[in-house]
């Protein structure tokens, strides 16, 4: 059994073979396909994915930081309608994005820890979205931290050091594609951190692994990153897919 911890499978890039791809990544062994919201935008899109696909998808809710603007407080009243009305298996994505657009940071922060504050009171955890600001998310965690505050640092890129904070606040570390990257950097020093603290993902359909590299991704293509983990972790295929799929159960409760 694999889980794909984070793929959007309801985006636009799978339209012309969603059932297919979708049927591609169960053949290769994926069996949890755990879905995370951007906005209001897509949501018709997520209900009807799961819909399709209730005993393999499971729904997030959240605003993603890219998608903080000025209408934000509109979207998060979304946010926390439906998180009323209905069951998720997480808050996210939900963070602090400064590579495109660093004018929102203010009302991103806001967002970030409103979306905590949910999480908590829901007992759900986090799916983070971090890019170049693991200081700015850092800061938030610090005040919002708790027992019953835990989650995934999705698409972790960060140094060993962030990483080891990252977990100090209860966090596992989504690992994807980018560990397969020549430039990747994290395969560097993700022998030191215990696989204990490790789930996997794609994010599919963005950041393809090698030898996909540049192409759309898609959930199948986690083997891939599998058999990274094998090599630095020195594990079988079998023991990596068992243990993540096991983490991922810690974090999501199923």
């Amino acid at each position: 059994m694999i889980t794909d911890t984070h793929t959007h499978l309801y985006s636009e890039q799978f339209d012309e073979d969603r059932k297919a791809m979708i049927q591609r990544a169960k053949d290769a062994g994926v069996t949890r396909f755990f879905i995370p919201a951007i906005d209001s935008s897509y949501t018709t899109q997520m209900f009807s994915l799961e819909k399709e696909n209730p005993n393999d998808v499971f729904l997030m809710m959240g605003l993603h930081p890219t998608s903080v603007n000025e209408n934000y407080l509109e979207e998060l009243a979304h946010v926390k309608d439906w998180i009323n009305q209905r069951n998720f298996y997480a808050i996210g994505e939900i963070g602090i994005d400064l590579y495109w657009d660093k004018s929102f940071l203010t009302q991103q922060q806001e967002a970030f820890r409103t979306q905590i504050k949910w999480a908590k009171e829901k007992k759900l955890p986090i799916v983070i979205h971090c890019r170049e600001a693991f200081d700015e998310i850092f800061e938030v965690l610090e005040t919002e931290k708790s027992d019953d505050l835990r989650g995934i640092f999705h698409c972790f890129t960060g140094t060993l050091e962030q990483a080891k904070k990252a977990i100090s606040y209860n966090m596992k570390l989504g690992i994807g594609g980018v560990a397969t990257f020549k430039n990747g950097k994290i395969n560097q020093f993700l022998n030191e951190i215990d696989i204990k603290h490790i789930v996997l993902e794609t994010d599919a359909p963005y950041l393809a692994p090698t030898p996909f590299r540049g192409k759309r991704n898609e959930s199948a293509y986690i083997t891939k990153v599998i058999d990274k983990l094998v090599d630095i972790y020195g594990l079988t295929f079998q023991e990596i897919a068992k243990i993540t799929t096991q983490n991922s159960k810690q974090v999501f409760g199923i």
